[in-house]
C-alpha cells in the first residue's frame, strides 16, 4: 500500500521515469537505434559538438543528451527546446525528426551478448550460440528483434527529409564527414575544426578512460560486472572472428532483404534456393568474394 502511494505521488509530481510516456514536442529530434548499435558513441559525438566547452562524460551525458527511459517527466519538460534525445523505441509516430543509427546485426549480436553478460541480464554460462538464436527470435531485447526495429523505422520514414539514416560502419570509416551530415541535419553550423575536436573528444580511447573514472555515475554501467567493459572493440566486422559460420548463416538467412538493402554484404556460404526464404530471388543476393 505504501509503495502504491509513493508511486502515485511520484506520478502526480512528474518524478516517475518517463519511459515512452512523455510529451513529445514537434521540434524534438531523436537519436534512435536498436540497442548496441553505437548509440552511446553518437550521443558523445553530438554532445561534444553541441557543447564544445563542456567536459562531456558518462557522468553528465544523460543531462546533455537525455535518455527518457532513465529520466523523469519533470526533468524532460524543463529541458530547453528544441530538445535532442536518445531512444531505443521502435517506430513511434510522435517522433517527427529522427536520426536513425543502424549497425550490421552480426556485430550487434556480439556486442549485445557481452553487454547482457555485463548487466547480468543473462547467466554467465549462456553460450554465444544460445544467445544468437534468441537474438534472431527477438527474445534478447524488449524492443524486439534487430529486423523488426530497423524495418519499422526505415520502412516508415526512408526518404522523408526529417529522417536521417546513418550507418555505424560509415561513421567509423569517415567520422568527420558523417558527423558533418548529422550537424547539417540538426542545423548546427560547425567548421572542420569543431567537427574534428568533437570526434577526438569522443574517441573510443577517451570513452574507455571516462568509463574507468565514471562507471559508477552512469546508469548504463553502474552496478554492473566491472571485468566486462562497456566500451569494447568499437570497430566493425568483428563478427568475422567471433561468430562461427553457421551462426552467420542463420542471421543472414533470417534477415537477408534488409541487410542487403542496407549494403551489408553476405558471406553466401549456403545462401541458395534451399536456404533462402521462398519469396527471395537468389540473384538479388550481394555476396562477398
Amino acid at each position: 500500500m505504501l509503495g502504491q502511494i509513493k508511486y502515485a505521488v511520484k506520478t502526480l509530481l512528474g518524478l516517475d521515469r518517463a519511459g515512452n510516456r512523455f510529451t513529445v514536442f514537434p521540434d524534438d529530434t531523436f537519436l534512435v537505434s536498436y540497442p548496441k548499435s553505437g548509440n552511446t558513441w553518437v550521443r558523445f559525438l553530438l554532445a561534444n559538438l553541441i557543447y564544445p566547452n563542456e567536459n562531456v562524460g558518462f557522468a553528465n551525458i544523460n543531462q546533455l543528451l537525455p535518455a527518457p527511459g532513465v529520466l523523469s517527466k519533470r526533468f524532460l519538460k524543463k529541458l530547453p527546446r528544441p530538445r535532442i534525445m536518445k531512444s531505443h523505441e521502435p517506430f513511434d509516430v510522435r517522433f517527427r525528426k529522427v536520426i536513425y543509427l543502424v549497425r550490421d546485426p552480426r556485430d550487434v549480436a556480439i556486442s549485445e551478448y557481452h553487454f547482457d553478460l555485463k548487466k547480468r541480464y543473462i547467466a554467465s554460462d549462456v553460450s554465444l550460440e544460445q544467445f544468437v538464436k534468441l537474438f534472431i527470435a527477438g527474445e534478447t531485447s524488449s524492443y524486439g528483434s534487430w529486423w523488426e526495429h530497423a524495418a519499422s523505422w526505415i520502412g516508415a520514414r526512408q526518404g522523408n527529409p526529417a529522417f536521417l539514416l546513418v550507418r555505424y560502419e560509415d561513421l567509423l570509416a569517415d567520422p568527420i564527414g558523417e558527423t558533418a551530415k548529422i550537424a547539417e541535419f540538426l542545423g548546427i553550423k560547425a567548421d572542420e575544426q569543431r567537427l574534428k575536436a568533437g570526434v577526438e573528444r569522443s574517441s573510443a580511447d577517451r570513452m574507455r578512460q571516462l568509463e574507468q573514472q565514471q562507471a559508477d555515475q552512469w546508469t548504463g554501467t553502474k552496478d554492473t560486472r566491472k571485468e566486462i567493459p562497456f566500451v569494447r572493440a568499437a570497430k566493425s566486422g568483428g563478427w568475422k572472428d567471433s561468430l562461427p559460420p553457421h551462426l552467420v548463416e542463420e542471421i543472414e538467412v533470417a534477415w537477408f532483404p534488409l541487410m542487403n538493402f542496407l549494403g551489408y554484404e553476405l558471406q553466401g556460404r549456403e545462401l541458395d534456393s534451399k536456404t533462402m526464404p521462398a519469396w527471395v530471388k537468389t540473384d538479388q543476393v550481394r555476396l562477398t568474394k
